[in-house]
């Protein structure tokens, strides 16, 4: 009797385990679907003569709507200017969130604590509340409608978050390698290049990707500082493709849409082994 009793019990459980796991497999692929459904919809429409909201295959096929963005004035002059912007920005953020970072990690103050935590509260000032007295400290200083002024921006807007996870990652990197250095007669500086920085890879890689990904689909902060055409990312470029009276070029907007995300797909690939090696020191310090 207690035998069928647990016999029963265990159908039961395997049965619970069972509904749960295809509860979480049927959330995952809606929340799969969420993600793929706009990408087919912009993969699809730039190559579909008759292109509309509508997600659905074309009955042809079609480079109309590429030939029509590939000018200088909608697509390379903006993926340019973006370029500049970014990069740029992205490593200006990198170096000082590195030089930021190291005494942190490595040494101990009282107010390192209060340090991260302001940094963290700069995390969380929305972008909108500040771009005010920011275009008005721009307009003083001349650097309103200027890209080396946006890059400024761009690199004090993301550093507070690039300051913490580049600080986790250093955190990972034992001192005992840089002690070693310094014994041999290397300056802090000079183990933070040669030591700590190539161990710490994959971490600069995050970041790097982080910063410039954030930068790339910025539009609110170009759209304020710029005011030249011509200097226009092709974050704010894209507004062009939404006409008056709701009338929008779907299939060029769509195509736009797929060259525009191509540079970020590229930096992910060429850091993608960065990001997966991760920190391979458990051999290079002997207890």
């Amino acid at each position: 009797m207690a035998s069928g009793t647990s016999g029963t019990s265990r159908a039961s459980m395997a049965s619970r385990r069972t509904t749960r796991r295809l509860a979480a497999d049927a959330g995952l692929l809606v929340v799969a679907a969420a993600f793929i459904l706009p990408l087919a919809w912009v993969l699809l429409s730039s190559v579909d003569p008759d292109a509309n909201l509508r997600v659905k295959v074309p009955d042809g096929v079609t480079l109309s709507h590429f030939d029509a963005v590939l000018t200088p004035e909608i697509t390379f002059t903006p993926l340019l200017n973006s370029l500049l912007l970014c990069g740029g920005g992205t490593l200006l953020t990198v170096v000082c969130a590195a030089l930021a970072a190291y005494p942190l990690s490595r040494f101990r103050s009282r107010l390192n604590r209060p340090f991260l935590l302001t940094i963290l509260f700069a995390t969380s000032l929305p972008i909108t509340a500040i771009m005010v007295p920011v275009y008005a400290l721009f307009v003083q200083v001349n650097l309103i409608d200027t890209l080396q002024g946006t890059i400024f921006f761009f690199a004090a807007s993301q550093l507070p978050f690039a300051i913490w996870l580049m600080k986790n990652f250093m955190d990972g990197v034992p001192k005992e390698l840089e002690e070693a250095a310094w014994t041999d007669g290397a300056s802090p500086f000079q183990s933070l290049l040669r030591i700590v920085l190539p161990l710490m890879g994959p971490g600069v890689a995050v970041v790097t990707v982080f910063s410039f990904v954030m930068m790339w689909g910025n539009f609110f902060v170009p759209f304020m500082l710029l005011l030249t055409p011509d200097q226009m990312p092709a974050a704010v470029s894209i507004n062009e493709f939404f006409g008056n009276r709701g009338m929008v070029a779907y299939g060029q907007l769509a195509a736009f849409s797929v060259i525009y995300s191509t540079p970020v797909i590229l930096l992910y690939v060429l850091v993608a082994r960065r990001l997966g090696g991760g920190f391979a020191l458990g051999g290079a310090v002997k207890g």
